[in-house]
C-alpha cells in the first residue's frame, strides 16, 4: 500500500535532481586550447585539462577579471585605504584629494560654460546668416 500523496514524491524528486553540469566547451574555451597549443603544447595541454575535469575558461577568466578588480580597487574607488602611518601625510594626502576633488569639478564647469558659450554664439551666427538669406 502505497501512501505517498504526489506532493511528497516531487518533493522526494526535487531532493534527489542533481544540479545540471554546464559544458565546458565555450567558445571562449575552445579559442584558449586553440591558442594554448599554439603558444606551447604544455599550455594547450593544461586548458584541455582544465575543460575536461569540469571547469570552464569563461568561469575562470570571469574570477580573474574579479580578483584584479579588487587587486586595485580595494573597494573604494582605486585609492587605497591604508594608512601610511603617518597622521601628518594622511591629513596632507586627504586635503590635497579633497583640493583636487574641488578644483576637478569647477573645471567641468567652466569647460560647460565654454561650450553653453561657444554653442550659443554659433546659434547667433546661424540665425543672423538665416535671416540675410531671406
Amino acid at each position: 500500500m502505497n501512501t505517498t500523496t504526489s506532493s511528497q514524491r516531487s518533493n522526494v524528486n526535487m531532493n534527489f535532481k542533481r544540479k545540471k553540469k554546464k559544458s565546458g566547451w565555450t567558445p571562449i574555451g575552445v579559442a584558449a586550447l586553440v591558442l594554448g597549443f599554439m603558444a606551447a603544447f604544455p599550455i594547450g595541454l593544461a586548458v584541455l585539462a582544465y575543460i575536461l575535469w569540469g571547469g570552464r575558461v569563461d568561469d575562470l577568466i570571469s574570477d580573474a577579471v574579479d580578483a584584479l578588480k579588487g587587486a586595485f580597487n580595494n573597494g573604494n574607488g582605486g585609492s587605497s585605504a591604508t594608512s601610511s602611518g603617518n597622521a601628518a601625510f594622511d591629513d596632507y594626502k586627504a586635503a590635497t584629494l579633497r583640493d583636487l576633488e574641488e578644483q576637478q569639478a569647477e573645471f567641468a564647469d567652466y569647460v560647460d560654460q565654454l561650450r553653453k558659450s561657444r554653442d550659443r554664439e554659433e546659434f547667433e551666427h546661424f540665425i543672423k546668416s538665416r535671416k540675410k538669406g531671406k
